[in-house]
C-alpha cells in the first residue's frame, strides 16, 4: 500500500513567519521519503472544525504549481477541486499546465463542493446541490474533450465552450481523475463512468471498515451496470487517525483495508502542530512497512 499526505492546515506555531519554509520542507521530505501522492484543500477559508476563516489558508493551484517546481517524484493534486470554483476550461487548462511543469505528476481531484460560507464570502455563486453536479459531470466532460483530439465546440446546459484547444497537452495525453465522496446514486456513478480513482473517508475501526466495503461494493455495481473495469479504478481513503502515534495498530487497520482493494492512505498532519517531524516519522516509520502491506 501506499502512503499519501493531505497537507489541510496551515495553522502551525508562528505561521506568520514559517509557514512557506514549513510547507516547502515537508513537502520535500514527503517527496524524497516515498510519499506516493502529496494534496492540499480547495479551499479559500478554511473549514470551520479545523479553526474556520480566520486561520491561514493557501490557494489550491498555486500552491500545487509552487509543488511541482520543489519536488521531484510524488503526485500532486487537490483533495478536491470544487467544481464551483473555476469554469472547466480554464480548469482542464490549469490541471494540464501542473501536468506539464512537473513532468506528468498531475492528478485531477474533483468533487461537488460543499463549503457555502466561502463562496458567499468572496461572492462566487453557490448553485442548489443538484445543480453542483450537473456542473460536475458537465466539468467531467469538458476535461476528457480537452484532453483528447477533439478540439471543436462542447455544449451544455451549464457551459458552452466554442473551442477546447488544450495546448500543450498533458505529457501522458490525458490527467489522471480521482473522484471524492461517497455519495452512492451520484458520485460513485461518476467514478465509474469518468474517474481513475476514488477517495473515501476511513479511519479505525470496525464501522468505518464497513463502510468503505459498502462504499465499494456500491461502486462495482455502478461498474457491473456501465461496463467499466472496476479493477483499473484505484481505490483511495482519506484516513482520519493517527498513524504515527501506534504504527503498529494502524498497519493492522491498512491490511484489513488492503483486503478491500483500497491501494494509497492518505494522512492529516494536526493543527497547531510543527508538521515537520510528523512528516519525519512518517517516512521513516510508516511508509517502508506500509509499502509491504
Amino acid at each position: 500500500m501506499e502512503l499519501g499526505l493531505h497537507y489541510f492546515t496551515f495553522t502551525h506555531p508562528e505561521w506568520e513567519t514559517t509557514l512557506a519554509d514549513r510547507f516547502t520542507e515537508t513537502a520535500q521530505i514527503a517527496d524524497e521519503g516515498g510519499v506516493n501522492l502529496l494534496t492540499v484543500m480547495d479551499h479559500w477559508f478554511q473549514m470551520l472544525h479545523a479553526g474556520g476563516p480566520f486561520e491561514p489558508m493557501l490557494e489550491g493551484y498555486t500552491s500545487l504549481g509552487y509543488l511541482a517546481g520543489v519536488t521531484k517524484n510524488v503526485r500532486l493534486s487537490l483533495l478536491v477541486t470544487g467544481v464551483t470554483y473555476r469554469h472547466p476550461g480554464l480548469l482542464a487548462k490549469t490541471v494540464s499546465t501542473l501536468d506539464v511543469l512537473s513532468r506528468g505528476r498531475a492528478m485531477l481531484g474533483i468533487g461537488a463542493a460543499w463549503y457555502d460560507r466561502e463562496h458567499a464570502g468572496l461572492g462566487v455563486p453557490f448553485p442548489p446541490t443538484a445543480e453542483r453536479f450537473e456542473r460536475l459531470e458537465e466539468t467531467l466532460q469538458v476535461c476528457r474533450q480537452m484532453w483528447s483530439d477533439d478540439d471543436g465546440a462542447f455544449e451544455g446546459k451549464h457551459y458552452q465552450l466554442a473551442e477546447t484547444i488544450n495546448l500543450p497537452q498533458p505529457p501522458r495525453g490525458t490527467v489522471p481523475v480521482m473522484i471524492g465522496g461517497g455519495g452512492e446514486r451520484k458520485t460513485l456513478r461518476l467514478v465509474a463512468e469518468y474517474g481513475q480513482a476514488c477517495n473515501l473517508f476511513g479511519g479505525p475501526g470496525d464501522e468505518a471498515l464497513e463502510t468503505v466495503r459498502h462504499k465499494l461494493e456500491v461502486l462495482r455495481e455502478h461498474c457491473d451496470r456501465l461496463g467499466t473495469d472496476y479493477d483499473a479504478i484505484e481505490k483511495t481513503i482519506l484516513y482520519q487517525g493517527d498513524a504515527a502515534g501506534d504504527v503498529d495498530a494502524f498497519l493492522t487497520d491498512m491490511k484489513k483495508y488492503a483486503d478491500l482493494g483500497v491501494s494509497l492512505v492518505s494522512l492529516m498532519p494536526t493543527p497547531y502542530v510543527n508538521p515537520v517531524p510528523w512528516a519525519t516519522t512518517l517516512v521513516e516509520d510508516v511508509v517502508p512497512r506500509l509499502k509491504q502491506v
